[in-house]
């Protein structure tokens, strides 16, 4: 993939402009985070254009976004964020992704290091055996189709229902964990098909099951209000809507493809299929994709039930006695309706995030009454072998960036130059020696999601800090890590 040679104006330290006036058809500017140190990854390939042709594309409000993990991803960045105007703006599946509402949850613990030193690798063999991973799992517990749709109607509050889990676990997600708008008889029979068995399950890739250990405070207040202590013990989920999510993508992008020459839309990349939000296509992707996004919270639900239920069996205590509540649980490939002022004017605008996260402020009416006083809780995991953050929202977040900021490190190697890289390397022999204890489904996923593949994640969560569209609160460090 060439490098991108196009200009990228300075705003400021943290902003780069790609000016709407030097590419014809782009009808706002494009805006990148990030510090002058992540640039040279963020030119390596051509991702930057990304960014321009979704600023083509019709009803966009403002700017195309790019978070500082931004890298190269299906039609948009992954990293990209883009609002559009209800009335007269479209909809697209590459701006929420394959992996709809794939997304990250953290739970903390009362235990320290010197509660369970010796019970790492214990505890992570249990989370490996109780919850179904990697390529083509099946979850432990069957739903029929009725179940499985039921489910993608109501969200994390359904399973919570079967008993898989706590009340204040719905409360503490995004949005209680449930798109309205989610409806499942828009679904094909074959994402039906692919839903059923996965649900409970936690996948493959750079999805992870993760032990961590709070080793950084940098906002005493705010981590309080989350129960947060220098010392203890969290344990971070990471994982999306499987098989169903990818299906739903791949019938949309084919229907609209189709559809955009009866609405007169031209778009530069043939990635970016969209159609009008207020369109029969439109509501079916819609109710379609919000169906997968509460599938997705209802996934990670489940799978938190089955890590509760190992710290239980392994350490011969209740999950209540060991304090394992959920702090929060964010959303980074979906497409919501919010509130934003453009202009001055308060405006309904579907809001597409694709590897972004809300990043709501103090006082918003969208984040759980716990943390109103300090903004909306930002997790920020980074790769297999180095920290993960979390962070609250701010103000300036919601003037500049619709609420949103970044969702990880971002990759700077693909797959395939990931596996060349690491032929004949035993990479959990070489977390092991940095005292990461590592479970994988095969050790083809380790070699590809090698610590090196992924940009720094204290540069990039330092880029969203400093440009003020998140604030620091908490870092943690890997003990032992599932990928799938």
């Amino acid at each position: 993939m060439k490098k991108w040679e196009g200009k990228l104006e300075r705003i400021d330290d943290y902003r780069w402009r790609i000016p709407r006036k030097d590419h014809p058809g782009m009808r706002v500017d494009g805006i990148i985070y990030a510090k002058e140190s992540l640039l040279k990854h963020i030119r390596m390939d051509t991702t930057p254009l990304q960014v321009s042709n979704v600023a083509h594309l019709p009803g966009i409000v403002k700017y195309s976004l790019a978070m500082p993990d931004i890298h190269w991803g299906y039609g948009f960045p992954i990293g990209g964020v883009a609002a559009m105007d209800t009335e007269k703006g479209v909809v697209s599946p590459g701006g929420v992704g394959y992996d709809i509402n794939c997304g990250v949850r953290i739970l903390r613990t009362d235990l320290r290091l010197q509660d369970i030193q010796n019970r790492i690798k214990d505890l992570i063999n249990a989370i490996f055996a109780n919850v179904p991973c990697g390529v083509g799992s099946k979850t432990k517990r069957r739903f029929s189709e009725k179940e499985l749709k039921n489910a993608m109607r109501i969200g994390s509050k359904w399973i919570v229902k079967q008993g898989f889990g706590w009340d204040e676990d719905v409360v503490l997600s995004e949005g209680q964990g449930c798109l309205d708008f989610a409806n499942p008889d828009y679904l094909s029979h074959r994402a039906l098909e692919r839903g059923r068995p996965q649900i409970g399950t936690l996948g493959a890739g750079n999805h992870f099951i993760e032990i961590q250990e709070i080793d950084e405070i940098y906002d005493e207040e705010a981590a309080g209000v989350m129960n947060l202590e220098r010392g203890l013990i969290t344990v971070m989920i990471h994982t999306g809507s499987r098989g169903l999510g990818y299906q739903v993508c791949d019938d949309s992008v084919k229907l609209m493809g189709k559809a955009m020459r009866k609405y007169g839309i031209d778009v530069p990349d043939r990635q970016l299929a969209c159609v009008p939000i207020k369109s029969s296509e439109g509501e079916r992707y819609l109710g379609a994709m919000a169906s997968a996004a509460n599938y997705a919270w209802v996934n990670r639900q489940m799978i938190m039930f089955w890590v509760r239920e190992a710290f239980e069996k392994t350490l011969e205590t209740s999950a209540e006695k060991l304090g394992m509540h959920m702090i929060y649980d964010v959303a980074h490939n979906i497409a919501q309706f919010e509130e934003h002022k453009i202009n001055g004017e308060t405006k309904r605008l579907c809001v597409h995030r694709k590897g972004a996260t809300r990043a709501f402020p103090p006082g918003h009416h969208g984040i759980p009454e716990k943390y109103r006083s300090i903004g909306q809780p930002v997790l920020i995991p980074g790769d297999m072998g180095t920290h993960s953050y979390i962070l609250v929202g701010t103000e300036k977040a919601m003037n500049e960036t619709f609420g949103s900021t970044c969702h990880g490190a971002g990759r700077v190697m693909s797959r395939h130059k990931a596996l060349d890289i690491t032929k004949g390397r035993a990479i959990h022999r070489e977390l092991e020696d940095r005292g990461i204890y590592v479970r994988s489904a095969t050790v083809k996923t380790l070699r590809e999601e090698v610590p090196e593949a992924y940009k720094n994640i204290d540069e990039v969560v330092d880029t969203v800090h400093q440009a003020g569209i998140g604030k620091r609160v908490v870092r943690m460090h890997p003990l032992g890590v599932i990928k799938g």
